[in-house]
């Protein structure tokens, strides 16, 4: 194996399992790297160079449901979700926002190692790219070309209105926290007097009515939703 199937991310906030997990899998002849919240875990993600990211859900700053979604937009790094919350709802949750295993705490070392393996066997052959194109009726935005269009019309989007857009877009019907747009755009929490993030929605917002596009909503103490019905 090369040195990137070797390499494996683990976002825990739990530092002492994430040390006994690098050391059993060190000795596997795995490649373990941890980080401690989930902005950071985001980060060190998109960042490539993993051949599979362990990922917790109960994390500080985001949530791991919220690094994998936003992951999702960009990668298609093999994900195994391994977590306390046990219940069928997390389990399906998990699965349906893209993670190929989900592993309950607490676990046998060698079951981790085996679910490892065989998700790196199924998807050895899976691109790491996942479409750049997300449409909501007459709006297309295509993330690769860093473009946006409604009924054929450009429109001219900065990089951070764009990226923000892009997560809305495919979050259609799904209320996006402030905390998650801050962690795709910084990899970071907001803090409760910064208003920057609110600025380049009003901005974007704008630039959508503009062109006769009002999907993007306020949801007052919650974040924005993308709604189907504009």
């Amino acid at each position: 194996m090369n040195d990137r199937s070797r390499a494996i991310l683990m976002v825990d906030d739990d530092e002492g399992l994430c040390e006994l997990v690098q050391e059993f899998l060190g000795r596997e002849g795995y490649r373990v790297t941890a980080v401690h919240d989930g902005a950071s875990g985001l980060g060190a993600a998109l960042d490539g160079g993993f051949a599979l990211a362990i990922l917790d859900v109960m994390l500080p700053v985001l949530d791991g449901f919220a690094v994998l979604r936003q992951l999702r937009r960009q990668s298609n790094v093999p994900v195994i979700m391994l977590t306390a919350r046990a219940s069928e709802q997390d389990r399906v949750g998990g699965l349906g926002e893209g993670a190929d295993d989900y592993l309950v705490k607490p676990f046998a070392a060698a079951e981790l190692l085996a679910r490892i393996r065989a998700v790196l066997r199924r998807t050895l052959q899976r691109s790491d790219l996942v479409s750049s194109v997300v449409q909501v009726g007459d709006l297309r935005v295509d993330a690769l070309n860093r473009a946006a269009s409604y009924c054929g019309v450009p429109i001219e989007l900065t990089p951070t209105e764009l990226t923000i857009l892009e997560v809305l877009v495919r979050a259609v019907g799904r209320i996006v926290s402030r905390d998650e747009l801050a962690g795709v755009l910084h990899q970071r929490q907001t803090t409760p007097y910064e208003r920057s993030l609110d600025v380049h929605v009003s901005h974007l917002r704008r630039k959508l009515e503009g062109v006769g596009w009002t999907a993007i909503r306020t949801v007052r103490g919650q974040g924005y939703i993308c709604v189907t019905d504009a």
